[in-house]
């Protein structure tokens, strides 16, 4: 009769770890990045990943880049995200790092420094027009003068400066950064949530 008793709580043991694994699985995942490309007619949506476990620095460094469909329940779809390819500013050792489509990799360029304001809130008059009460829109890119400047929301900072010709010509959308968004999927390559991380927390770009 013990074996018996032994034989069937083991087999409720093995029951219950199947149950618990199958529940696991049903939970789904998260994943999180950077867009670099949004595609609204076919609903898709494609980041570099966050290679940082701190989300208080994170590292997009991640590649392949990665592409979800986006839900298709609008109550489970965050604001449309915006795409750029603006990775990385370094404004201590000037440098900025960008993703090129073509070339399917990342560009690190040393820049040449024009203008720098730091501390810039995003109510300072830099960069909110006071009669619209709209944050302006950067990048700016000034043909003539050769000159780029942006606005990291993360560093507080506004930057003017100029890169080399091959990458002055380059889409403006080079030199923004993209919205964070955070992804709840069950199945690979489909999104069943969307959250745009950066219109919906705090956070800066």
């Amino acid at each position: 009769m013990l074996k018996k008793d032994n034989r069937l709580m083991s087999a409720l043991a093995v029951f219950l770890l199947v149950a618990v694994l199958a529940g696991c699985q049903k939970m789904g995942r998260v994943d999180q990045g950077r867009v670099i490309e949004f595609n609204k007619e076919k609903g898709t949506v494609t980041m570099i990943r966050d290679a940082s476990p701190n989300p208080d620095t994170p590292e997009y460094s991640h590649l392949p880049p990665v592409t979800y469909q986006v839900p298709t329940n609008p109550d489970e779809m965050g604001a449309d995200p915006k795409p750029g390819k603006r990775m990385k500013l370094d404004a201590n050792n000037r440098e900025i790092v960008i993703y090129v489509p073509a070339l399917n990799n990342f560009a690190k360029i040393n820049y040449t420094l024009v203008d720098q304001k730091e501390n810039v809130g995003p109510d300072d008059p830099l960069v909110l027009d006071k009669v619209t009460g709209k944050p302006k829109t950067f990048p700016v890119v000034d043909p003539h003068r050769k000159t780029i400047t942006i606005y990291s929301k993360r560093q507080k900072t506004v930057i003017t400066f100029s890169v080399p010709d091959e990458y002055f010509a380059m889409p403006v959308d080079t030199w923004d950064s993209g919205d964070d968004i955070r992804i709840y999927y069950k199945e690979e390559g489909k999104a069943r949530r969307l959250m745009n991380v950066s219109k919906t927390d705090i956070f800066k770009k």
